[in-house]
């Protein structure tokens, strides 16, 4: 007998269903239903044959899933349903126990934990090979020069290997991120019923322990409600998209013919429809378009959260569609910047070529009359107008520099100078991108 006197309007039966999205939670329904029933039976609630026959059917369940046998039905409202009404058909009536003492409400918030969790591992894993690679690329070109860039204009010199090893810094801290992301998916939801606990002598820890949860919810309320490890997940996939963007738009620039410092490989690029000499860098420009549509799934969450009342209303469906895509979408924008990166073929003489521009010296000649006791912002205003000069008579800034500055200036104009000074720690200079490198490894052997 059913509540209600008449079947759901078709459109609401359409705007209501998840099927179509969150039956990708089925792994962790599974998982964790098998648990539940282990506990169940453990606790007296059921009895052990009930939690055999269930177990068993469940294992069909999942045999009939992973293979795609699946049947599922059109009133199948979720991945939880379908699953619960096939277990029924196949065991009979011990399936219709499984739900004993849960409520979709703190079910479906344990599968997104379980699924974020796998997720924000996967990033993990995902980052550290990118990381790797990174550590591999700047070794082959630990010492080949190439401009360094404010405002897109070229201001000091500093080696390739120095400036790879900037993206590892970055992936190491969106990898700490996803850690945080783990770590706050490992607090069990399940137990907590629809919102207010079961009316059951459940053992909360047990499941944890089945499921590798490190701590049970301590409020049922906050338990059902909480989505804030989606919202941490989507936070370092923003960010850690971000960072991705800003190297595919490095990409873009360094493939092109103006700048010519890299080519990437066929496998990584694609041609033009009408003009057949194109080799496009499309994997890039990927990159940049990929990141606002993970961070739009991040505020569309936070859209969907603010101000919602507890403990559990449907808005909250809306989680898994805005998760689901930004896991899909990070793996392969992290999968792609790391193939580009170990397939690019660097031009190092393009690269040393425009290093080789005397103006971007301009700071070390400033630093050269601090050297001798000048204040640096009347070096500064010097250099400057030493550069001016230069440009404006169409000499090279030694040529002006020289006879005003002294042979001192011609020393720190010579070329391996501009980047060997840069010996701060963290600078550019070999022995300080060698210490990096081993940093750097140090960093991928704790893992």
């Amino acid at each position: 007998m059913s509540r209600f006197s008449e079947p759901q309007h078709p459109v609401f039966r359409e705007l209501n269903t998840s099927l179509g999205f969150d039956r990708r939670l089925w792994p962790q329904d599974i998982a964790q239903s098998r648990a539940h029933a282990k506990m169940l039976a453990a606790q007296g609630i059921i009895g052990e044959e009930d939690r055999d026959a269930i177990l068993e059917g469940l294992d069909k369940v999942e045999a009939e899933l992973r293979d795609g046998t699946f049947p599922f039905k059109e009133d199948d409202e979720d991945i939880h349903m379908a699953v619960e009404r096939r277990l029924t058909e196949i065991i009979g009536r011990p399936g219709g126990k499984l739900h004993t003492a849960r409520s979709r409400n703190d079910q479906v918030a344990t599968d997104v934990a379980l699924f974020t969790r796998e997720a924000a591992v996967d990033a993990q894993r995902l980052l550290t090979v990118f990381m790797e690679t990174l550590v591999e690329v700047a070794e082959r070109h630990i010492d080949w020069p190439l401009p360094g860039y404010t405002h897109l204009q070229r201001a000091q010199p500093v080696y390739l290997s120095h400036h790879l090893l900037a993206w590892f810094w970055m992936a190491q801290r969106d990898r700490e991120r996803f850690k945080a992301v783990e770590k706050a998916t490992k607090v069990l939801p399940l137990g907590a019923g629809a919102l207010a606990g079961v009316n059951f002598d459940t053992d909360r820890r047990f499941v944890a322990r089945e499921l590798g949860f490190d701590d049970v919810a301590p409020n049922s309320i906050d338990a059902v409600a909480n989505r804030d490890f989606v919202l941490d997940y989507l936070a370092a996939a923003a960010t850690c998209a971000t960072h991705l963007s800003r190297l595919g738009a490095e990409i873009v620039l360094w493939a092109s013919s103006e700048f010519n410092f890299l080519t990437l490989p066929d496998a990584w690029s694609s041609g033009s429809s009408i003009m057949p000499q194109k080799k496009n860098p499309d994997a890039a420009e990927l990159l940049r378009a990929k990141a606002p549509r993970i961070v739009g799934h991040l505020q569309a969450l936070h859209g969907v959260m603010h101000a919602l009342p507890l403990t559990y209303n449907k808005d909250l469906q809306e989680d898994k569609e805005h998760l689901f895509d930004s896991v899909d979408t990070l793996r392969l924008c992290l999968q792609s910047a790391t193939g580009m990166i170990a397939g690019a073929r660097f031009n190092r003489e393009a690269m040393a070529e425009a290093a080789a521009d005397e103006l971007i010296a301009a700071t070390d000649l400033a630093d050269l009359l601090v050297k001798q006791g000048t204040p640096f912002r009347e070096c500064h205003g010097i250099v400057a107008g030493l550069v001016r000069e230069a440009v404006e008579s169409g000499r090279s800034l030694a040529e002006v520099a020289v006879p005003k500055l002294g042979e001192a200036a011609r020393e720190v104009l010579a070329r391996s100078s501009w980047l060997e000074s840069k010996d701060s720690e963290g600078g550019t200079a070999l022995r300080r991108v060698r210490e990096q490198l081993e940093k750097a490894r140090a960093v991928l052997a704790e893992e």
